[in-house]
């Protein structure tokens, strides 16, 4: 079988909301394959959903480290090591260290803590939406706002900042943002996240980084973490909050299941449209898997977007169905490298997109569904914006 020389990646026609098509058919004739990267390197593509789970849950055999890897989107060139605070791109024991000490910060109980305040702030936005009136863009009136200010309570970022630094933050999301202006806000926020870490080691507060600030960690550390969790924290869900409600509007009639049952729905959300949609590994010694011989040094291309859309786990997977019991889907990776922050990320999303549809019943699209722009090549799919109206 000859290697696949490109990734697929350009959707079909009318349908923003299903992977490549291509994608499909590779994993229905072999759920892994030779893959040839865009740099040249021979690796491997996974596409089916039980041995996707397996390369992620194999922390032993399979390195997370960037430098060890090849990037299955673009070619970058050799990858450099992952920045300080960075846990996506590290193994044990340095990712232990940091995922034991930022474990307890995530927990089921502290998050849903934090729902009383995801609840405040989802109001705010969508009282300041009422009274400017239609037509809105739902990404920077709403799904852009109300994880960035998540974020704020989080880390621990004071009232007075928290304009500018959400600011910087939705500039990092590179909407409407220049290569320069992305730049600037990368070190602006740096520069910040430096200052705040100094004032937590002064006076404590009860957030993530006050918290921290009494452990081993040093400044660049601290600093490199707070950056990392903004960075996951907000671009993720802000888009799944857009292409949620984009997805709803395309099918009303599953809107009174979100609302009947938003933790289930939720779920399928995240399974249905995988925005996070394609991982990588790299083999540190020799593995069979799937009937193949992987080599040391060899890189596997993780396509999580396909394994959420496999028939041989889940029923019927390319339809929508907000009643699905859709557990067990990869949206927010497996293994220890899972994202640390998917309780924080499940709580804004149960809250938000249905007091959205609450409140405002007769949200629709503002244009035609072909005319919203979508992320297409990027890392985290979504939309750049989404013109609403309603009344």
């Amino acid at each position: 079988m000859n290697p696949l020389t490109d990734l697929p990646s350009t959707r079909a026609a009318g349908c923003p909301f299903d992977p490549p098509p291509e994608l499909a058919a590779i994993r229905e004739e072999a759920p892994i394959r030779r893959f040839r990267f865009p740099d040249g390197h021979l690796g491997w593509l996974v596409t089916g959903h039980e041995l996707a789970r397996a390369v992620a849950a194999d922390h032993t055999r399979f390195s997370s480290r960037y430098e060890l890897m090849h990037y299955p989107l673009a070619d970058l060139g050799p990858m450099p090591p992952a920045p300080v605070g960075d846990l996506t791109g590290i193994d044990a024991p340095e990712h232990t260290r940091y995922r034991k000490l930022l474990a307890g910060k995530f927990t089921v109980r502290r998050m849903n803590q934090l729902a009383e305040r995801v609840e405040e702030i989802t109001a705010e936005h969508l009282d300041a939406m009422g009274r400017l009136g239609p037509p809105a863009d739902l990404v920077s009136a709403f799904a852009q706002p109300v994880p960035a200010l998540v974020i704020c309570e989080l880390l621990g970022v004071p009232y007075a900042d928290r304009e500018t630094f959400q600011r910087h933050a939705v500039a990092l999301s590179g909407i409407g943002a220049t290569v320069e202006e992305q730049s600037a806000a990368f070190g602006a926020l740096q520069d910040y996240l430096r200052r705040l870490v100094e004032a937590k080691r002064a006076t404590p507060g009860d957030d993530v980084l006050g918290d921290l600030a009494g452990s081993d960690l040093s400044d660049e550390e601290l600093a490199g973490i707070g950056a990392f969790l903004l960075g996951a924290g907000l671009d993720t869900t802000a888009n799944m909050i857009a292409l949620g409600a984009f997805a709803l509007f395309t099918w009303p009639e599953q809107v009174e299941a979100l609302l009947a049952d938003p933790a289930r729905g939720v779920e399928e959300l995240l399974r249905y449209l995988t925005i996070a949609h394609t991982g990588a590994r790299s083999a540190v010694e020799d593995v069979e898997l799937g009937g193949v011989r992987i080599a040391a040094g060899e890189s596997v291309a993780l396509s999580m977007q396909a394994a959420n859309r496999d028939p041989a786990r889940f029923a019927d997977p390319d339809r929508l169905d907000l009643r699905r019991e859709a557990t067990g889907h990869l949206a927010f990776g497996h293994g220890v490298h899972q994202c640390l922050g998917q309780q924080l990320a499940r709580i804004e999303l149960r809250i938000a997109l249905p007091a959205l549809f609450r409140r405002l019943p007769d949200l629709r699209l503002a244009v035609p569904a072909a005319e919203v722009p979508m992320r297409d090549g990027m890392d985290v799919y979504g939309v750049h914006r989404l013109p609403v109206r309603w009344g």
